[in-house]
């Protein structure tokens, strides 16, 4: 019988995060005030972050040891995750390439959300923390907060995208079910919220604006503190126990990738499945492929600017730098909400920016139909945003073939797509566009 899992014990799950920031090229160019365009301090995080994940937001250390409580709770959302052979896939490819994925899909919320979740919601109960504020997207990020507010005791407030809110009802129960309050974005909960509909009762919302709603939601609280889903360094980092997992996994198989693939909207599972590998090309000059997919509708990477930008609508973040499209853009309603972000993470722009990540874009139709072929060839059904990096590896394997090299192609299967069938549906029926 051929392996098609590679698995690890719990045991073999690594016990620290990695941090990239000493291992870049070049310093990252740090958070400015937007007042007075100097760097921010520490103190200016601390009306939206505890202390514990500000210091990881600027630490220099390498590693950063996870703790025993997070550990325990990594087992409960199925973690190590399997690194998985998609052998029928390639055999309808018809490719002498392998292709590999890692299974961040099988966390009961769904996708690789819980790794940072489950930690920031730790810190923050460590530190007296009773209410966290949120914005989501597709809603995976939303859904992994809840879990992990619900696990550790926490009351959870969510903005999701309202043209998420509307085409994933189910996304929204799960939150729901967790215990957590969810609003549509823009909202007539926070005044920023009311603003946007006064102006356009329909407006679509993006993650920028849900990023607004639940910062001012937090401040005026005065009791919470604010979480996110992706983009900083902290979150970053917390999710680098998948590309651990995934090294250690093909030292078990005795292969090295040729190709890293993820998609992209902030950054956090491609960030999460390719920095230890990038650390390592970065110290022992390895060579390696990364390839980061975004939407053509969302053309942060391939289209935007590289310069200092607010991470949200109402201009209430520092700013950073980064690659963007301006904080006031407003992506078209595309089923891959978790992809809908005006901005990219600094680290990620950084890597994209010296040519150590190499970015590309797919048209919303493309990555529907790779996803189709995926799952009829393995039986598991993609998120949207997952079909971004299926696409890719795809195409990458028909390169391979083309040229008859035996190429090496991992990609991270960031979330399963079981509550993502409308736009499925609008796929088959031939509506989607």
């Amino acid at each position: 019988m051929r392996p098609i899992r590679t698995v690890l014990s719990p045991e073999e799950m690594p016990k620290k995060w990695y941090n990239i920031l000493p291992d870049l090229p070049k310093p990252l160019p740090p958070p400015l005030n937007p007042a007075t365009k100097e760097p921010i301090s520490p103190t200016d995080l601390e009306a939206i972050f505890p202390k514990s994940l500000i210091a990881q937001e600027m630490s220099q250390d390498s590693y950063v040891d996870i703790p025993e409580e997070v550990l325990d709770a990594y087992l409960m959302v199925t973690r190590p995750s399997p690194l998985q052979r998609a052998i029928r896939l390639e055999e309808k490819l018809k490719t002498p390439a392998k292709i590999y994925f890692k299974r961040e899909d099988l966390s009961p919320a769904g996708s690789h959300k819980t790794n940072t979740a489950l930690a920031q919601v730790y810190y923050n109960l460590k530190e007296g923390v009773q209410k966290l504020t949120t914005e989501t997207g597709a809603g995976q990020w939303g859904s992994a907060l809840s879990l992990a507010c619900n696990h550790f005791g926490l009351d959870c407030q969510v903005f999701m995208v309202r043209a998420s809110y509307d085409q994933k009802p189910y996304r929204r129960e799960v939150m729901r079910l967790f215990g957590s309050e969810v609003n549509p974005s823009p909202s007539t909960i926070t005044e920023f919220g009311k603003k946007l509909l006064a102006e356009d009762k329909n407006h679509p919302g993006s993650l920028g604006i849900a990023i607004s709603e639940a910062l001012e939601a937090c401040v005026k609280d005065g009791k919470a503190k604010y979480s996110l889903g992706s983009v900083l360094n902290h979150v970053m980092m917390h999710q680098t126990i998948i590309g651990q997992e995934t090294m250690l996994q093909f030292e078990k198989l005795g292969e090295q990738p040729d190709h890293l693939v993820g998609c992209v909207g902030g950054g956090s599972n491609f960030a999460g499945f390719t920095f230890p590998f990038i650390g390592q090309k970065l110290k022992k000059n390895l060579d390696m492929d990364f390839v980061a997919v975004e939407p053509k509708s969302v053309p942060t990477l391939t289209g935007g600017k590289y310069e200092y930008d607010f991470g949200d609508t109402a201009e209430m973040t520092p700013l950073l730098m980064m690659y963007t499209l301006g904080h006031a853009f407003v992506p078209s309603p595309i089923h891959a909400g978790g992809l809908r972000y005006h901005g990219a993470a600094p680290t990620v722009s950084a890597l994209v920016n010296e040519g150590i990540v190499r970015p590309v874009s797919y048209q919303q139709t493309e990555v529907f139909e790779a996803a189709a072929t995926f799952a009829r060839a393995e039986g598991i059904i993609p998120a949207p945003e997952t079909n971004h990096a299926i696409k890719a590896a795809i195409d990458l394997a028909l390169e391979a073939k083309k040229s008859n090299e035996e190429k090496v192609i991992a990609f991270n299967f960031s979330g399963h797509g079981l509550l993502d069938l409308a736009g499925y549906q609008q796929y088959l029926d031939g509506t989607l566009t």
